[in-house]
């Protein structure tokens, strides 16, 4: 997978903040970087606010590693899914945590076998869906054709 893709996506879709403030999660929590949910995954000791470049992309790359962790704990069949879908994938997983998206058993069990419209559907069909709104969209445009949106 072309992590720097996946990290200009998530740029994109997350949205880049130096620091903290508070999501729109119920509760709220105090979230840096790109999305970096700081009271799961507290920040180095030592960092100080605001963040660098380089810091933002530190945490980021850590985050992504976790949830492709969590993908191949839990759904090893992702590698095998071509570049883009696999960027869908990982990119659902980094904003809803793995947890949540195992709840997409349908979904995922249509990505499994190839039923890429199937799945794309289910996606939109979802409140994952209503409540990220155009990057939901995006995502299952991608799912379903495998190109990428800008």
């Amino acid at each position: 997978m072309n992590e720097q893709l996946l990290k200009l996506e998530l740029h994109r879709d997350e949205g880049v903040r130096y620091s903290p403030y508070l999501d729109t999660a119920k509760p709220p929590r105090r979230t840096v970087g790109c999305g970096r949910n700081m009271d799961a995954n507290p920040i180095p000791k030592g960092w100080t606010f605001p963040l660098t470049d380089a810091q933002v992309d530190q945490l980021l790359t850590e985050d992504i590693q976790t949830a492709c962790a969590s993908l191949d704990r839990f759904l090893p069949w992702w590698r095998n899914l071509d570049e883009v879908r696999q960027r869908v994938i990982c990119n659902m997983a980094f904003n809803m945590g793995i947890t949540t998206l195992l709840t997409f058993r349908n979904t995922l069990t249509d990505v499994k076998m190839g039923f890429y419209t199937a799945a794309a559907t289910g996606m939109r069909n979802s409140l994952w869906a209503r409540q990220v709104g155009t990057r939901a969209q995006r995502l299952a445009d991608a799912m379903s054709t495998g190109v990428m949106p800008n």
